[in-house]
């Protein structure tokens, strides 16, 4: 489990709660609360007409914009973004080399045994067209094109809550239209001013709200496992290359190493059976 992106919402959500309860007194500076009876205070920033222009107005044009196999997804990036980081680059690393020592000692064809064990299907088609002695150039052309796929892919996913979060601010300005027009057609009706204000503005705060607490993390969040997952894919890309001329297992470990920050990966660390599912990583 991912323990921040639970713990963001959270801590989020309570800063917002306490910045509500807490007040400053302008003459003496001072700081007070309202944490003994909250509910005043807290039911301001609850109304119903605005929930239904932001969160209703948001959900109708991501529907108008989005074919409904888009939102079937949600489940799935929902699961990826609470979920713990599964790609491990230095077992990748250690993979390749476990499978370049080998190959470099008993032959391309030695490996054909221990492919069939191996869990990430990138890893285990690219290194199958090694031993099926596909011209280096061919091997490089398909990897090179199931990253472009994955990574097309990936931003399409991502463009659903990129456009909930430009959407969600707009309907926050609607319902502020919304507000202050019926506020001016009933300024005679001291009863309708409150609802009709509450209206204005409140709708702005959901709209921000949903923005930049909804949307916004969930894309960026969806966006660094894309590039956790890329990563692993780099490694898998130049290692099998690697495997394919021949190159020194040193040579190669040394140089998939530099991939990663300084003092990430140490020589013959990680690599069990079957390296985790690969990632997506973009090409050298």
């Amino acid at each position: 489990m991912d323990f921040n992106s639970i713990l963001g919402p959270i801590i989020g959500l309570a800063m917002i709660v306490m910045g509500i309860l807490t007040s400053t007194n302008p003459t003496t500076h001072t700081v007070g609360n309202h944490f003994a009876n909250p509910g005043p205070y807290l039911i301001n920033f609850w109304d119903v007409p605005s929930v239904l222009i932001v969160v209703g107005g948001t959900v109708a044009c991501l529907m108008v914009a989005f074919p409904m196999s888009q939102f079937a997804q949600i489940g799935k990036h929902m699961k990826i973004i609470f979920s713990p980081n599964k790609y491990d680059p230095a077992a990748y690393i250690a993979k390749i080399v476990e499978f370049a020592k080998k190959a470099r000692i008993s032959g391309l064809l030695a490996l054909e045994e221990d492919i069939e064990n191996v869990s990430d299907p990138f890893m285990k088609s690219s290194l199958m067209m090694v031993v099926d002695s596909v011209d280096p150039e061919k091997v490089k052309q398909q990897m090179e094109t199931e990253l472009d796929y994955l990574e097309d892919r990936h931003a399409r996913a991502r463009v659903l809550y990129d456009k909930g979060a430009a959407f969600a601010p707009g309907f926050g300005m609607i319902g502020t239209l919304i507000g202050l027009i019926n506020l001016m057609h009933n300024l005679n009706d001291s009863a309708a001013v409150g609802p009709n204000m509450a209206v204005a503005l409140v709708t702005t705060f959901y709209g921000s709200l949903l923005s930049n607490m909804v949307f916004i993390p969930i894309s960026n969040k969806l966006k660094i496992r894309h590039e956790e997952e890329m990563l692993c894919k780099t490694i898998i890309y130049e290692g099998v290359q690697g495997i394919q001329a021949g190159e020194n297992p040193k040579y190669i470990e040394t140089r998939l190493a530099e991939l990663l920050p300084d003092g990430q990966y140490v020589s013959g660390e990680g690599g069990g059976e079957s390296a985790p599912k690969a990632k997506k990583g973009k090409k050298k």
